[in-house]
């Protein structure tokens, strides 16, 4: 289905709970990327300039690793801003599942380590509450993300 059941007051503590955490997008979108190789070494195998690195200081220090976790958050960010609208919403996530699933063959478990990742970092470091307005919003990306694949044939 196409489309989403945020009431207003969801939206606006799901943004809440984001921008908290989105303040510093490229240190908390390294320290997500960070913990997924280090907890799931077998994601780093996707990532061709991260696959020598073994520990996570390393990883943390690295350009590409702190590029990709930007980019990892900027993209949720712009889903976030458009949680009360399924169109813009969907604009945002089918190019970017289209492009995991076919040139990056990127297996979509992953879409939900990293979500739950940044959910238990939200929770250390800034309570359940937290965490708890955003995990509606994770379920909706992996949601999107895994129809996407389904119609690309995995």
């Amino acid at each position: 289905s196409c489309t989403m059941s945020f009431s207003e007051a969801e939206v606006q503590s799901a943004r809440g709970a984001w921008e908290k955490i989105y303040v510093d997008a490229e240190d908390n979108g390294t320290a997500v990327l960070v913990r997924m190789f280090t907890e799931h070494p077998d994601t780093k195998s996707y990532f061709t300039h991260f696959k020598g690195m073994d520990s996570a200081e390393e990883m943390k220090q690295s350009d590409q690793v702190r590029g990709h976790g930007k980019k990892v958050f900027s993209a949720i960010n712009d889903m976030v801003q458009h949680l009360d609208n399924s169109e813009a919403f969907l604009g945002i996530v089918t190019p970017l599942g289209k492009k995991h699933a076919t040139q990056l063959k990127i297996d979509p478990k992953n879409f939900r380590i990293i979500c739950d990742i940044i959910l238990q970092l939200m929770e250390e470091k800034f309570g359940g509450d937290c965490k708890a307005s955003f995990e509606k919003v994770t379920n909706e990306i992996c949601t999107h993300l895994n129809n996407i694949y389904k119609e690309e044939g995995w």
